[in-house]
């Protein structure tokens, strides 16, 4: 049956339909011998012989969905033209070679939760601004934002031109240092622009010094080390079709909320403190209205194989 390239790139895991629409114009794609650089063309997946860069497409039985804990230093891509090593070599290196690609990007000098999978689809719409799924960061900054940055970061902050969408943002702890203290920032995204939670800190004159990716959409995972990956369960893989099939939730309209709370002490999430630990006496807290809940991803059951990390 015939359907269109794109669709069939998509589904085999080459890439997201986005990703293969460029494949198709690059003129990177050929089927029986000739190259398709028109969107909407059609084929056959069961007759046409189909190609990428010179490879035949190949249809995997079955899907894979991949959760992995990106270490600084590596390429979030399947290839590198600077020859750095990329988060595909971790899987090669965890005797893992079947063709997937990373969902969405995680800077060089950034670590954490990463996405990976043959399920163009999901890829596609996991990525895809509309559905705006929640990415949540710690990021450790150079000096203690006070309550009107936080309101800056959490309201938006112009970038290219063009504003940040509302966000979630608070201080989970301050750390001492010579130079007087850094606090640790736990962001909650729903864009995904080209390095947004460092340009963001930077431009309201608090530059990050670590990065961490903690959460993506409803998959956390506390265990997971750097370097390992590990297979999605099936209740992780169902949670995440529901967040991109659910009603959008965060408006654009709604203006963030600040909410200062004097009674609490900001919550640390971080298993290892980096500093000793100082709690400010007033904590500030910056958050936008209507913020969806972090949903916890069941946690994979000693002894099972199939779940179980693997170290690249």
């Amino acid at each position: 049956m015939k359907s269109r390239l794109q669709k069939i790139l998509s589904a085999a895991g080459i890439s997201s339909r986005r990703a293969s629409e460029a494949l198709i114009v690059e003129g990177r794609v050929t089927v029986n011998g000739a190259p398709v650089t028109e969107l909407g063309s059609k084929a056959d997946p069961d007759v046409d012989d189909i190609r990428v860069d010179g490879r035949r497409v190949k249809f995997a039985a079955a899907r894979r969905y991949l959760l992995m804990y990106k270490p600084r230093g590596y390429i979030t891509s399947r290839s590198d033209p600077q020859q750095r090593p990329t988060v595909i070599d971790l899987l090669a290196k965890g005797g893992l070679h079947e063709y997937v690609y990373p969902v969405g990007r995680l800077d060089y000098d950034s670590e954490g939760l990463l996405l990976l999978t043959s399920d163009g689809d999901l890829a596609g719409r996991l990525m895809h601004p509309s559905h705006q799924i929640a990415r949540e960061y710690q990021a450790r900054v150079r000096g203690v934002p006070d309550r009107h940055t936080l309101d800056r970061l959490a309201s938006g902050v112009p970038l290219d031109g063009r504003r940040t969408s509302p966000a979630d943002v608070r201080i989970q702890k301050v750390i001492e240092t010579a130079a007087g203290g850094d606090a640790l920032l736990a962001i909650v995204l729903h864009e995904g622009r080209n390095r947004q939670v460092r340009r963001m800190c930077e431009a309201v004159g608090h530059p990050v010094v670590k990065l961490r990716r903690v959460r993506i959409g409803p998959i956390t995972d506390d265990h997971i080390r750097p370097g390992e990956f590990r297979e999605l369960s099936d209740r992780e893989v169902a949670a995440l079709k529901r967040a991109v099939s659910a009603k959008r939730i965060p408006k654009h309209s709604e203006a963030p909320r600040s909410t200062p709370k004097h009674s609490e002490a900001p919550r640390s999430t971080l298993k290892h403190p980096e500093a000793p630990r100082s709690t400010p006496k007033h904590p500030v807290t910056a958050r936008r209205a209507a913020s969806p809940r972090t949903a916890r991803a069941p946690r994979p059951r000693p002894g099972r194989a199939p779940g179980r990390p693997r170290r690249g």
